[in-house]
């Protein structure tokens, strides 16, 4: 019940948050993103996320920018430690890269390159669910 509150409050916030002034929808992003296959050692393409981008003054929590390997925006990306929803730790304002959110995701990770702990994906799909499909492989 508590990740469903978290997810809803959470996409209401980015839906009434317009995000950033600058265009995010074409990769690369630009001004202080950076590619995270740069700042960790993970690859250019992850296969179910496509490429991130991030700015690093964020990490490890994001947002990550995911693009498709045709450079489109498809969804933002948030880490958050699972002692961060174990705490009850509100997570307010998340921002969604200025784009549309048509749904939302939570997906459990043990830990990777640059978030070794164990964490949530929160992915705020800026497509719809047929078209995840632009990066998965």
């Amino acid at each position: 019940m508590l990740i469903r509150t978290i997810l809803v409050a959470g996409a209401f916030a980015m839906a009434a948050n317009p995000g950033q002034a600058q265009n995010l929808d074409m990769a690369p992003p630009g001004g202080t993103y950076k590619k995270v296959s740069e700042l960790v050692k993970l690859p250019d393409f992850l296969p179910g996320m496509g490429t991130l981008y991030a700015d690093p003054k964020t990490l490890p929590a994001g947002p990550f920018l995911a693009y498709d390997r045709d450079g489109r925006l498809v969804s933002t990306i948030y880490m958050v430690p699972v002692e961060d929803i174990q705490g009850r730790k509100k997570l307010d304002n998340l921002k969604a890269a200025g784009a549309k959110v048509d749904h939302v995701d939570m997906h459990f990770n043990a830990g990777h390159p640059g978030v070794e702990k164990p964490h949530y994906h929160v992915v705020l799909w800026h497509v719809a669910e047929a078209d995840e499909a632009r990066v998965a492989k």
